[in-house]
C-alpha cells in the first residue's frame, strides 16, 4: 500500500506537511523519538498495535522525507536506530504547540501528560 497524498494542486505548504506527518502514526513515532533514539523494537512496543508492516512504511517514509535519520551499526545481528533529524526537532515546539491547543480546546476530556522536549 502506497502513502496516502492529499491532492495538492497549489503547491500549498499546510497540506504538504499533513502529507509528510498528518497520519495516524507519525505525529506518534516523532514523539517517541523526542526524548532519543530508540530501536525498531522499543517503537514497536510503544505502539503495540500498530504492526510491524506498517511501522516499517512509516519510519521509511518519514526518513524519506528527512524528519528522522536511520542508522545502522556493523554489528551481527544487525542494529538499527532511529533518531530525529534537525527537520524532525524542528517539529517538536509545533507538537508541543499542538498538544496544547488541544488542552485548551477540548477542557471536557482529561489527557495524559505529553512529554514532548523542546530544544
Amino acid at each position: 500500500m502506497g502513502r496516502k497524498v492529499i491532492d495538492n494542486p497549489n503547491v500549498c505548504s499546510l497540506v504538504h506537511a499533513m502529507n509528510v506527518i498528518g497520519n495516524k502514526w507519525k505525529p506518534i513515532l516523532i514523539y517517541l523519538l523526542a526524548n532519543g533514539s530508540l530501536r525498531f523494537g522499543k517503537l514497536l512496543m510503544f505502539t503495540p498495535t500498530i504492526s510491524k508492516k506498517v511501522l516499517t512504511e512509516q519510519l521509511r517514509e518519514l526518513e524519506e522525507d528527512g524528519i528522522i535519520i536511520r542508522k545502522k551499526y556493523a554489528e551481527i545481528p544487525p542494529r538499527v536506530e532511529y533518531s530525529l533529524s534537525e527537520k524532525g526537532e524542528a517539529l517538536l515546539p509545533i507538537l508541543k504547540s499542538l498538544s496544547q491547543w488541544t488542552q485548551d480546546s477540548f477542557k471536557d476530556i482529561e489527557f495524559e501528560a505529553c512529554k514532548i522536549v523542546t530544544l
